[in-house]
């Protein structure tokens, strides 16, 4: 399958406000710090790493709800970075998102008729009311939930399972190419992850859909994705397909990461403990920005950051002893 997301060296970097102080040094959070991927057709990339990674904030980019500092990323060959009127409108329609929060993306006082209906009366897609009403009825049945009840229950009447069921619906109204799904289940209760995460499965069969499936979250991503990205501070660490990645990961980041995630069974040789916390993404350390936590830091690690070279066809790796782990 050929690319049809294509994202380089894509930097978001906010000012921070100086406040009563003039006079104060600029400075900035380097969400995003030169990130670059591909995603192809039909295809889910996971986006990975802790909360601060910058996840999220590549994601609202390519939903074009954040604009960038700078770089490319490029949707069916069309720069959409530059698209303005229509053009974005259409985007818009092929491009969709699903939130985190369940409880915040939904609005409070409108239905559930008209939050997903919202689209296809935006894209001109429902000609009537009762023609509205029958689209989202079929969409609110494509998410499990279809019962005519629902279409005028609102939000707090639904449990959060539903209605990260409803965001879902809401983001295939339009019949869209990409869905990025912001850590879809990390609010919901454990007892219903799979079943959205199963849901969210047979949507991208149905619709042949590609994700950009961001979590924090290595046990998700290997449930959901072909390849995994892991991201840290505002830049990609490691990259390649994840039963890879599970099974053999060439930068000690992603070994935290897994040695992270819950686990039957005694600890294995090898495995690197949990060290301390990320840091601000205004104070990045020199050199690799992973230095301070990792086990195996030498002068170089302090001082000279590691490119994101190939050391197969297929994955790829910034550390500077990555082969170490080969």
């Amino acid at each position: 399958m050929s690319s049809f997301l294509s994202v380089k060296d894509l930097f978001v970097h906010f000012p921070v406000s100086r406040g009563l102080n003039v006079f104060a040094k600029r400075r900035s959070v380097r969400a995003v710090d030169g990130v670059s991927f591909e995603v192809a057709k039909e295809e889910t990339l996971a986006l990975v790493g802790e909360s601060g990674s910058g996840k999220t904030t590549t994601g609202r980019v390519l939903a074009r709800l954040t604009d960038p500092t700078g770089g490319s990323a490029t949707f069916e060959g069309v720069d959409i970075l530059k698209l303005r009127g229509k053009d974005l409108k259409e985007y818009r329609k092929k491009v969709q998102m699903i939130f985190q929060d369940p409880y915040e993306s939904l609005n409070p006082r409108s239905t559930i008729v008209d939050q997903v209906g919202l689209p296809l009366s935006v894209f001109g897609m429902a000609k009537s009311k009762s023609e509205k009403e029958e689209i989202v009825l079929s969409l609110l049945g494509k998410v499990g939930l279809g019962y005519a009840d629902f279409l005028y229950k609102y939000p707090h009447q639904l449990s959060g399972g539903e209605r990260q069921r409803v965001s879902i619906a809401r983001a295939i109204a339009t019949n869209p190419e990409l869905v990025v799904a912001d850590e879809p289940v990390s609010m919901l209760d454990v007892s219903v992850r799979a079943g959205v995460l199963n849901l969210m499965q047979d949507l991208a069969d149905a619709y042949r859909l590609s994700y950009l499936f961001i979590t924090h979250d290595l046990s998700v991503a290997k449930y959901m994705s072909r390849r995994i990205a892991v991201m840290y501070l505002g830049k990609i660490f490691e990259l390649g397909p994840t039963a890879e990645i599970m099974s053999k990961p060439y930068h000690p980041y992603t070994r935290m990461l897994l040695e992270a995630t819950p686990k039957i069974g005694p600890k294995s040789a090898g495995e690197i403990a949990v060290r301390g916390e990320i840091p601000s993404s205004i104070d990045i350390p020199p050199g690799c920005r992973f230095h301070p936590r990792c086990p195996y830091a030498t002068d170089i690690c302090k001082s000279q950051i590691p490119p994101l070279r190939d050391l197969t066809k297929v994955h790829s790796v910034a550390c500077h002893w990555a082969e170490r782990f080969v």
